[in-house]
């Protein structure tokens, strides 16, 4: 795809989304309402936690993404004895010129896969964040910036606790999004079967969009148009979050922000120029769900995040507007 001017129209983020989302799909099969939220991250330059069982194609899925943009990338494969150095970057002294130099880490790449991110300390864990939140990362006291776009796609096995570092609430915040895959259906598992029989298609996938691209349609979604009345929805939404009995620690501010842009963002790729209370439903469970830390009577109970967004969400009456596009 050519380079998007920042003058291009709305109907463009449709069209590279639909680029992405094709080539994707040589590799993945069946997911894409999870590759639709993956294009919404990156659009809003945010990080991507995906949670589930081994075997489901986690790391697949964030290779066929990085791919598919051309974009320099680096997987870090976290384990206990991983340093912080090891993701940031080392000075090392060079004999020749008599002086250090500096070595930058995996982190300094556009994409980065955190592969199995829960398997590392929390010192590790610390130095991600800095790079998460601030975009830059800090080596012997010179911080240096990450270039842009910049987008950490972490995995991990929610079933396999043993050798683990549960994440500390605040980096699980950092993160835009919390995602599943989920086991296909038989007819997906079957093509599975076939599209994998002779090679790897990972192997032969192509960029079919730059960076540039990215920036400029992120800036574009910024531009869709968001109706005051579900301004006020996703705003009940947060708030009512931290009213709940269910609930310990609600949304935060962070995260209404991160519900609106991402709501800009779906209705983008959609072809809109304006959100709709059912891009907000869409998104409550993946942007909201692991932001809330429920009360010791619900975890008591077995309810999990996504359940008791849904139940929030089932309370705050949806607005009815007949036409969102109009101020």
């Amino acid at each position: 795809m050519a380079y998007i001017s920042a003058e291009a129209h709305i109907s463009t983020v449709s069209q590279f989304a639909q680029a992405i989302r094709a080539n994707v799909a040589r590799v993945i099969v069946g997911k894409d309402a999870v590759v639709d939220l993956l294009l919404v991250a990156l659009l809003c330059e945010g990080h991507v936690l995906i949670e589930d069982v081994p075997g489901i194609g986690k790391t697949t899925l964030a290779k066929a993404l990085a791919r598919s943009l051309d974009c320099t990338f680096r997987r870090i494969q976290f384990t206990p004895d991983l340093l912080p150095s090891d993701i940031t970057g080392v000075n090392v002294f060079n004999q020749r010129t008599g002086e250090f130099e500096f070595r930058p880490g995996p982190v300094m790449a556009q994409i980065v896969l955190a592969d199995e991110i829960n398997r590392a300390g929390p010192r590790t864990q610390s130095a991600l964040l800095e790079a998460m939140q601030e975009r830059q990362v800090t080596a012997d006291g010179v911080t240096r910036p990450l270039p842009r776009p910049f987008l950490v796609l972490a995995t991990q096995n929610p079933i396999e606790l043993e050798g683990t570092f549960p994440l500390p609430e605040a980096q699980i915040d950092r993160f835009l999004m919390r995602l599943s895959l989920g086991y296909p259906d038989a007819a997906e598992e079957r093509a599975i079967l076939r599209r994998f029989r002779q090679e790897d298609p990972l192997e032969t996938l192509q960029p079919v969009v730059s960076a540039e691209d990215v920036l400029a349609v992120g800036a574009l979604c910024r531009r869709v148009f968001v109706h005051e009345v579900v301004e006020g929805y996703i705003v009940d939404l947060a708030r009512a979050s931290r009213n709940s009995a269910e609930v310990r620690l609600g949304i935060s501010p962070r995260g209404t922000l991160a519900l609106y842009r991402t709501s800009q963002a779906l209705a983008a790729i959609h072809g809109r120029d304006y959100v709709i209370p059912d891009d907000v439903k869409a998104l409550a469970a993946p942007v909201l769900a692991h932001r809330l830390i429920p009360a010791t009577q619900s975890r008591l109970k077995g309810g999990s995040r996504d359940e008791l967004i849904a139940a929030i969400v089932e309370r705050i009456p949806v607005p009815v507007e007949e036409n969102w596009s109009e101020g």
